[in-house]
C-alpha cells in the first residue's frame, strides 16, 4: 500500500482505539491493519504505538505524527473535493450585484439564457448604483462601471460602457445649433447622478479631449426617467447606449455631435480573490466574458 493509504490506516486506528475498529470501519482484516501500521513505523524508523497485551497507547512522537497526518489527509481530501467540484454541474445560489440601467438593459436579458443553460442554479440579481462590499454583503460577483479603487478583489475586463449624446428631434428643432461641445452652454442638459443643478460633460472630438461645463435643467440619479424626460423634448441627455438605442432606431431620438463621442468607462466583473471557482461562479464568469467582454479576455 502507498504511504498515504498507510498513514490514514494509522490515524484511524488511534481514532477508533484499536485495529480491530478500524478494519471493520475499512473493511480489511485486522492483521492487515497491524501490518501497515508496522510498516508504516519501520519506514519512519520510529514507533508510533506503545503496545501492551490489553491496549495501546501512542508514543510522544506518535502522539506529534497523528496531528501532522490528520492534517495532511485533510488537505488531500479538500483537493479532491475541489477536482470534484470543478468537474460538478454548476448549482446552488448565485448572488449578483449590476448597476442599474446595466443590469435592467443588457445583464437580465442575457441572463435568462444563462439560467436556460444552468437549471441548477438560481441567481439574486441585486441592482444599485451605489457601490457594495462584496464579502460582506455576500456578492458572488459584481459588475462595476468606472475606474476600479484598489480593493483586492479579483477583476474580469469586459467591453468598454459606451454612452452617447443624443436629443428629440422637436427639441432640437426649436433650439440654437448643436456644432460643437462648447454649444452646450445654450442648451437644457439632462444629467445623470446628483450633482446640484451644474456639472461637466466630457468629449473626444477632432481636437482631442473636450471637457465642458453644462446647466443642468433636470438631474435624475436613475437612466429611465431620464430617457423619458428627453423624449419628450426636455433637453439633450447622456446616456448608455443600451439605454437609448432603440429610440436613436426609431427616431424619437437622434444622435447629437456625432463627431463627438462621450468617452467610454471601463467595466470589469469583480469577485472575491480567495474565493474558490466553484462550477456555478467559474459558468457565470464565463457568461459575462461570452456576452460582455472584448474576444479573448481570460478568466484570472
Amino acid at each position: 500500500m502507498d504511504r498515504l493509504t498507510q498513514m490514514a490506516i494509522f490515524v484511524k486506528a488511534v481514532e477508533l482505539g484499536t485495529f480491530s475498529a478500524a478494519a471493520d470501519d475499512l473493511r480489511l482484516s485486522p492483521q492487515l491493519v497491524g501490518k501497515q501500521v508496522k510498516l508504516l513505523e519501520r519506514h519512519l524508523g520510529l514507533s508510533l504505538l506503545n503496545r501492551t497485551t490489553r491496549r495501546q497507547s501512542l508514543t510522544d512522537f506518535g502522539r506529534s505524527y497523528y496531528a501532522r497526518a490528520k492534517l495532511i489527509l485533510a488537505e488531500v481530501q479538500a483537493a479532491e473535493n475541489l477536482a470534484a467540484e470543478t468537474r460538478g454541474t454548476p448549482s446552488g445560489r448565485l448572488r449578483i450585484n449590476a448597476p442599474v440601467t446595466f443590469g435592467m438593459r443588457a445583464l437580465s436579458p442575457r441572463l435568462l439564457d444563462y439560467m436556460v443553460r444552468y437549471p441548477q442554479v438560481s441567481v439574486e440579481l441585486v441592482l444599485d448604483n451605489g457601490l457594495v462590499d462584496l464579502v460582506n454583503e455576500g456578492f458572488d460577483a459584481v459588475f462595476r462601471v468606472g475606474e476600479l479603487a484598489d480593493s483586492g478583489l479579483k477583476a474580469l475586463a469586459l467591453a468598454p460602457y459606451r454612452q452617447v449624446l443624443c436629443a428629440a428631434p422637436a427639441y432640437l428643432a426649436r433650439r440654437p445649433p448643436l456644432d460643437s461641445p462648447w454649444d452646450l452652454a445654450g442648451h437644457d442638459c439632462l444629467h445623470f447622478g446628483y450633482a446640484d443643478g451644474r456639472s461637466h460633460w466630457s468629449f473626444e472630438g477632432p481636437e482631442g479631449p473636450v471637457d465642458v461645463p453644462i446647466t443642468s435643467r433636470l438631474t435624475i440619479n436613475q437612466g429611465d426617467p431620464l430617457l423619458a424626460a428627453a423624449v419628450a423634448g426636455l433637453g439633450v441627455v447622456v446616456q448608455p447606449l443600451e439605454l437609448v438605442q432603440d429610440a436613436l432606431r426609431d427616431g424619437t431620438l437622434v444622435r447629437v455631435l456625432p463627431h463627438y463621442e462621450v468617452p467610454a468607462s471601463p467595466m470589469h466583473v469583480l469577485y472575491a480573490p480567495d474565493r474558490r471557482l466553484t462550477p456555478k461562479l467559474r459558468s457565470f464568469l464565463d457568461f459575462a466574458r461570452d456576452a460582455f467582454a472584448t474576444p479573448g479576455a481570460p478568466v484570472i
